[in-house]
C-alpha cells in the first residue's frame, strides 16, 4: 500500500518560516559583524541560500556561505574540506530536516575541529525522534511523527516549494 503524502508546508508558509528563521539568526547574532552559514548539500544548501539572501536583506551582517557534502549512508567518509579558517567565527549549520540527527552530528563533529566562537543549528523542519544528541536552535516548523514517517522537502532550483509528511 502506497503511503499518502500530507502537505505540511506550502510555498507561502515556507517563505514565512524562512523569514522568521532569518530574523532569529540576526537576533541571536546582533552583536556580531560576521557569521558563516554552512549548508548541507541538497535541500539544506537551498535552505541556507534562502537564509543568506534574507539576512542580506534585513541585516548589516557580513555573511559567508559554505556548502558541505556528506554521504548520509556512510558519514564516516565525510571530509570537511574548506578553504577558510573558521576559528573565532560564529557558525550557523543549516539543513532542511533534522531527522535522526546523524547528518548534523557528523557535520558538527568536523566543524568543532576549529576553535569557534559559537555554533547554532538551524533547520526548516525538526522531527522529534532523534537517535543522536542534537539540539536544534532555530526551527522553522516542528513536527511530532512516528518513526516510520518520512519528511520530504520539495525544491525547484533555489526555491523550497513544499514539505510533505509521507
Amino acid at each position: 500500500m502506497k503511503k499518502k503524502r500530507v502537505l505540511l508546508l506550502d510555498e507561502e508558509r515556507i517563505a514565512f518560516k524562512l523569514r522568521r528563521m532569518a530574523y532569529e539568526i540576526w537576533e541571536r547574532n546582533s552583536t556580531e559583524k560576521e557569521i558563516v552559514l554552512i549548508g548541507i548539500e541538497g535541500s539544506g544548501r537551498i535552505v541556507a541560500d534562502n537564509l543568506v539572501a534574507l539576512l542580506k536583506e534585513i541585516s548589516p551582517l557580513k555573511i559567508t556561505s559554505i556548502t558541505v557534502e556528506i554521504n548520509k549512508k556512510s558519514p564516516l567518509d565525510f571530509v570537511f574540506a574548506i578553504d577558510e579558517n573558521l576559528s573565532g567565527k560564529t557558525i550557523v549549520l543549516v539543513d532542511d530536516v533534522a531527522n535522526s540527527g546523524k547528518t548534523l552530528q557528523y557535520c558538527l563533529n568536523s566543524i568543532l575541529s576549529y576553535d569557534l566562537k559559537k555554533v547554532i543549528v538551524a533547520v526548516l523542519v525538526d522531527r522529534k525522534h532523534k537517535s543522536f544528541p542534537i539540539a536544534t536552535n532555530i526551527v522553522g516548523h516542528s513536527v511530532a511523527t512516528t518513526i516510520q514517517d518520512h519528511i520530504e522537502v520539495e525544491t525547484d532550483g533555489n526555491t523550497v516549494k513544499a514539505v510533505y509528511l509521507v
